[in-house]
């Protein structure tokens, strides 16, 4: 059942960065080698101008490797992995750097660093991760919102993970995103906490005038197929075409995430915007694509 489709990094996404890059981007302890591959694909497409963090010998190790001259470029010392993000978010915080992008570091050990009041790279917005989802090089992206950060986020805190992904959709060409505000169900019901909030998201983006259709509770079938949403008689401009699915819990989005990459083979650019910076969370078992996508994702979000 698991996918041997290659992953594809999407050209519409990288065309985009491409005109707004690069970027000057640290790569948080990058002392393995897809970090520095994907650092190297990155620097190839123009998308950035990396910054290492990180054991010395390793970085220029793993560089060696794939015939790449990385004198040019910064590199700093540090042997220690729980020491290299801090040493990244105070780049940040002092314009050295536009991107952080995550290495082989925990994500909680990075944004622990990224969220400390004192380097102003938070401000009135809450942060949200959001993924960029594709299967092949020319598809039209899915984004799904928040299946990385937000655990169990409250309803002010959805307003915010809704606002961010409408920012980030109109970033990459989306104007007014259909958003499906996800439930197990399109019914209101008092047992189903997840359908309440997502009747007041959609209440409050109308009372807001957010730039966006915004629609919950829907099930996940209805917000992606016109023809389930036919034949269970949902009529609203969401149903079926939807660009934007705001889950309920983390769990919900990263469970469907993980299945589209490890059953469909789809490419998952992963971002957290919100902040000061853009910042880059992939997982250490990402390949260089999605890693490629993702850096290209954080060009975009600036």
């Amino acid at each position: 059942m698991l996918s041997k489709k290659d992953i594809i990094c999407p050209e519409n996404l990288l065309n985009l960065a491409k005109t707004k890059g690069p970027a000057k981007a640290v790569i948080v302890n990058a002392v393995k080698p897809v970090s520095i591959e994907s650092a190297k694909q990155a620097v190839d497409a123009n998308l950035i101008i990396p910054v290492f963090i990180g054991d010395k010998s390793v970085i220029e190790s793993n560089a060696k490797q794939l015939n790449w001259d990385i004198s040019k470029y910064e590199l700093i010392h540090e042997p220690d992995e729980n020491s290299t993000a801090p040493i990244a978010a105070k780049l940040a915080s002092e314009d050295k750097v536009k991107i952080i992008v995550k290495g082989h570091i925990h994500t909680d050990v990075l944004m622990k660093a990224v969220l400390k009041r004192n380097l102003n790279l938070i401000g009135k917005k809450r942060l949200s991760h959001i993924w960029h989802m594709t299967l092949e090089k020319d598809d039209k992206p899915f984004i799904i919102t928040d299946g990385a950060l937000n655990v169990l986020p409250k309803l002010e805190t959805k307003m915010h993970i809704l606002k961010n992904s409408i920012d980030f959709a109109n970033r990459i060409g989306i104007g007014k995103p259909k958003v499906s505000v996800l439930s197990a169900t399109e019914e209101i019901l008092d047992s189903m906490p997840s359908s309440l909030e997502a009747n007041e998201l959609t209440k409050r983006a109308k009372e807001e005038g957010l730039n966006a259709e915004v629609f919950g509770p829907m099930a996940f079938d209805n917000s992606v197929s016109e023809k389930a949403a036919q034949i269970k008689g949902i009529k609203n401009v969401v149903a079926g075409n939807t660009d934007i699915l705001l889950v309920p819990n983390v769990e919900t989005g990263n469970a469907l995430v993980k299945m589209m990459i490890f059953f469909m083979g789809a490419c998952a650019a992963g971002v957290v915007v919100g902040g000061k910076v853009p910042v880059v969370i992939t997982s250490r078992a990402d390949d260089t694509q999605a890693r490629l996508a993702s850096m290209a994702a954080a060009v975009v979000a600036l």
